[in-house]
């Protein structure tokens, strides 16, 4: 995301309801009255019924009223503010903005819309909503497979044509990454087994998906040769990118680069580990999808491929033995022995593979890296006094991502952990209602962006799922 001042007061703003100050008290639990700051009926952007009696349900048997509250803010944020619904051409299209970024990110955009996937087997609204971001997600890639994030008018100029790379009308930011080109793979796998339909799968999807493969083979690197680079006038190191754009090099061992991380900042070591994970699972899903959908045995095939030499690559290259923990993942490496030890926030991170079914949550390694990430031996986890979690380079230093804190929530079977997350988010808001991209690990009320609808609608779902499979953990 691009970057925003710290906003470090008690009111909401952009097009949410505002909170009159009178109403809130100094700190989380004194509020007296849970002001109403989700938008107005009549001014929302898209509703659903299923997802309105959702809320009625968590809100009237979980006691704890912060919770219920939030929940009401939270899980329908993006469907409130953020999406553009409409019918192009007799297909679903949706357009989805990040909240206070006037842009779609295809990676923001499946995120924003996958915890509304489990109802779109039952609501034929959400179901088209859903089939709608694929089909504009198929659309943005074949315009370009190496930009991240498109404006809704295909003709538009923004503030980012000055960017030294290859920018084309309609594209806000090409910042390449792996995962802008997984996430579409897996919001379109998983509303294929939700819902059976198989209609956004049709010969464009096909073209796209070969669009992604070829990226990713020539982000291999194997040639010697890149055919991506990215230079931005910044005074941000992390915005752009050394050596002319192409970045530091690497050594071809089957692994894929990326230029930027999930937090759109510039990678050090380009075998960003995450994203290759993640096209591990999305290589296969594609394939399977291929076969079952197209009967496109000979495209399936280079997928999973592709996926098995990345699978052997990760574990050849991407072990590092620490000291302290044993054999872990490292969060970036060169493929001539450099390495980077961390974990970032977004998703994917090292913290999140299993999430993204990416590995299985008892693997050793994935073990032994849970526990270097969230400790201080990790640079960039935090711990104050309101919260403790992983940060990132992108806000600087001390500043938790409730995105982080959902991720640790949803990879541990430990009660009291997942308990503790919650506990943390709830006092995270600010006094605000919402979620927010990041927060001061001793003050909640000093956060970055507060209108962010992908934070709010992922803590909508853990608070749904946690619902769902153990209630008691709401008990606060």
């Amino acid at each position: 995301m691009e970057r925003r001042k710290f906003i470090q007061n008690t009111v909401l703003f952009s097009s949410l309801a505002l909170i009159d100050p009178m109403e809130i008290v100094a700190g989380t639990k004194a509020i007296k009255e849970f002001p109403i700051v989700r938008v107005a009926k009549d001014k929302r952007n898209f509703e659903s019924d299923f997802i309105e009696k959702t809320i009625a349900e968590f809100q009237k048997n979980v006691k704890d009223k912060e919770l219920g509250w939030l929940f009401n803010n939270c899980f329908p944020n993006t469907l409130d503010t953020t999406v553009t619904y409409s019918q192009k051409n007799g297909r679903p299209d949706t357009y989805v903005i990040t909240g206070d970024i006037d842009a779609m990110w295809l990676r923001d955009s499946s995120a924003q819309v996958w915890p509304y996937m489990a109802f779109a087997g039952k609501d034929s609204k959400l179901k088209n909503l859903i089939a709608g971001v694929i089909n504009r997600q198929t659309e943005y890639i074949l315009k370009d497979p190496y930009a991240n994030a498109f404006y809704n008018d295909p003709n538009k100029k923004g503030e980012w044509t000055t960017d030294h790379t290859d920018m084309k009308p309609g594209v806000h930011e090409r910042k390449y990454e792996i995962d802008s080109l997984c996430y579409p793979i897996r919001l379109a796998y998983n509303y294929w087994k939700n819902t059976g339909d198989v209609a956004p799968f049709d010969e464009n999807w096909v073209k796209a998906i070969k669009a992604t493969l070829k990226v990713f083979r020539d982000q291999q690197q194997k040639s010697g040769k890149n055919p991506y680079t990215f230079q931005r006038t910044t005074q941000f190191a992390t915005d752009t990118r050394p050596l002319k754009g192409y970045g530091y090099p690497v050594k071809p061992v089957g692994l894929v680069c990326s230029a930027f991380r999930p937090s759109d900042d510039a990678t050090v070591f380009s075998f960003l580990i995450p994203s290759n994970f993640f096209i591990v699972a999305s290589m296969n899903q594609a394939a399977e999808m291929l076969e079952t959908i197209k009967k496109d045995n000979a495209t399936a095939k280079e997928l999973r491929d592709l996926g098995a030499e990345v699978a052997k690559a990760i574990k050849e290259h991407a072990v590092v033995k620490h000291p302290k923990y044993g054999d872990i993942f490292a969060f970036e490496v060169d493929g001539f022995g450099g390495h980077l030890l961390m974990d970032d926030s977004n998703v994917p991170s090292l913290l999140s593979l299993p999430y993204l079914d990416a590995i299985d949550v008892n693997d050793p390694t994935y073990q032994n890296t849970r526990k270097f990430i969230l400790s201080e031996d990790n640079p960039f986890f935090f711990k104050g006094k309101a919260a403790e979690g992983v940060g990132g380079p992108h806000v600087g230093m001390d500043m938790i991502w409730p995105m982080s804190l959902v991720m640790r929530a949803y990879t541990t079977s430990d009660q009291n952990e997942i308990k503790e997350c919650i506990r943390m988010l709830k006092g995270s808001h600010g006094d605000t209602g919402f979620m927010h991209e990041s927060f001061h690990k001793d003050d909640p009320k000093n956060f970055t962006r507060s209108w962010f609808a992908w934070t709010n609608t992922l803590f909508g779902e853990l608070l749904w799922d946690t619902y769902k499979k153990n209630p008691k953990l709401l008990e606060l």
